[in-house]
């Protein structure tokens, strides 16, 4: 009897080959634990709330209120929400066309779209056109949606940097198109050699892969780097003479702990540039409600801006966008909230800001004792944590190790952070997941612990690490870059 369409041999092997390494092996063994008993920490994931980070008061009272409008017409409802959270409800309420039950436009409610265009505007100082932004049921629909239009069968390649978010490998998988990596520079503070992107250019054409499209993560996901307008002019100079599309996944733009290095987006140097760059570069750039210091990753709201794009290719964007009717209601008010929040002299102001400041105040310290702790580890570096919500230390395996792992089939760094999950409870994702130079070995954990756990945790993972060392090591050197 021949297979049936969802039986495994049968199955989409674009489906098959699409790896999420954030979600994988390790996770697995961390739910299975959990569920044996076992304290776990998940840092896995960049997923604040899960880690105990408050929700922010005036957006959540703000969706509240739009989520049951009956409580508006209470005379009782101002006792429990402020005036200007009651004013904002309304206002998004009367966007929609029946509450938040009912669909939207397929590219998002134009009101909200106005909001986005508006603090786009602001940000980069230069005006942005509501008609090109599409809110989504988070950044990753929206960099799926993108990629899906791009990728037109394996013969077309997608520049990368590695280490990468996984979403990109898997995505590229899954619409059967061909990764191309670009390797960061670990000892320049992940930073971006516009060499080594030629090269990697060259050697996709030699295969003959046709590289359509480069995508950068602004500030780093894994590696938590910011990039310099330098940098972010070599790239832009880079796509414009390769005419590449630039996909800048900027996601966490509000999640920056030093002050050399503030968040500018690819969008705001490329129109400071000038003509004929800012007027024939293709550029798609992607936010959320999700990170920052909002965190509101169950919420799926997000957001893509497309610049140079033409509008037949817009309305086709649109069609497919059509597909899925509309991106979640809900979220697409978290996006104008985040977007618009409240301003000086009204009454939630001096909360938000005070709940706002002491998020990210607490993320930087986080920040430093994390990278602090991993530094003062045996056979660990670490570059500190610039932006973004992880640490991605590199961990300098003995050979022992190595062997020991690859006897069982393992891959080294999956091997490490099994063990470090079974000896403390931190749930972890092997470099080797994100990508990595040959011989070298990392792991990613997000910063998010509670800043009062964060000595402990580290305390907890330095024990094991050195022991782990004193078990393999032979003395007589270990694999570094």
């Amino acid at each position: 009897m021949s297979p049936k369409a969802l039986d495994y041999e049968s199955l989409n092997e674009n489906v098959k080959k699409a790896q999420y390494a954030v979600r994988g092996e390790l996770y697995l063994r961390a739910s299975e634990l959990q569920k044996e008993g076992k304290k776990i920490i998940f840092t896995n994931v960049g997923n604040p709330h899960a880690l105990g980070q408050k929700p922010l008061s005036f957006p959540r009272q703000v969706v509240a209120l739009c989520q049951a409008p009956f409580l508006l017409d209470d005379p009782n409802v101002g006792l429990i929400f402020p005036a200007d959270a009651i004013a904002k409800a309304k206002h998004y309420l009367s966007l929609t066309s029946g509450g938040l039950g009912a669909y939207s436009d397929s590219r998002g409610l134009p009101g909200v779209r106005k909001e986005v265009a508006e603090f786009i505007g602001r940000r980069d100082g230069y005006p942005s056109d509501p008609e090109l932004i599409f809110l989504t049921d988070g950044a990753s629909k929206g960099i799926m949606q993108i990629l899906n239009t791009i990728i037109r069968g394996e013969g077309d390649g997608i520049l990368v940097p590695v280490p990468q978010y996984p979403l990109y490998s898997a995505t590229i998988s899954l619409f059967g198109g061909s990764l191309v990596p670009y390797y960061l520079e670990e000892t320049a503070n992940w930073g971006l050699d516009i060499n080594n992107l030629r090269e990697s250019v060259a050697h996709a054409r030699s295969k003959g892969i046709t590289v359509r499209a480069m995508v950068i993560i602004n500030p780093g996901n894994p590696t938590g780097q910011c990039l310099s307008v330098a940098n972010l002019k070599e790239i832009l100079r880079f796509c414009y003479q390769e005419n590449l599309v630039l996909l800048g996944d900027e996601v966490y733009q509000q999640n920056i702990y030093q002050d050399e290095r503030p968040f500018i987006s690819a969008r705001k140097v490329m129109y400071d540039m000038g003509p004929p760059l800012s007027n024939e570069l293709q550029l798609v750039s992607f936010h959320t409600v999700s990170k920052g210091y909002w965190g509101e990753c169950g919420q799926r709201g997000g957001y893509f801006e497309m610049t140079n794009i033409p509008p037949k290719t817009v309305d086709e964007i649109y069609k497919v966008a059509s597909i899925s009717l509309s991106p979640t209601v809900p979220g697409q008010i978290f996006v104008g909230l985040m977007v618009n929040p409240p301003k000086p002299g009204d009454i939630s102001y001096d909360q938000f800001v005070r709940e706002s400041k002491g998020i990210l105040e607490s993320l930087r310290k986080r920040a430093q004792i994390m990278t602090d702790g991993f530094n003062s580890c045996r056979n660990v570096v670490c570059n500190f944590t610039e932006g973004a919500m992880y640490s991605f230390p590199q961990i300098r395996l003995p050979p022992k190790a190595i062997e020991a792992a690859r006897r069982l089939g393992k891959v080294p760094d999956v091997f490490y952070c099994l063990k470090l999950l079974e000896a403390t409870g931190i749930s972890t994702v092997p470099g080797s997941g994100f990508g990595q130079k040959e011989g070298v070995f990392h792991l990613r954990t997000t910063i998010l612990p509670a800043e009062e756990e964060m000595p402990a945790i580290m305390a907890s993972f330095k024990k094991f690490n050195d022991e782990f060392m004193e078990q393999y090591e032979d003395h007589r050197g270990y694999s570094r870059m």
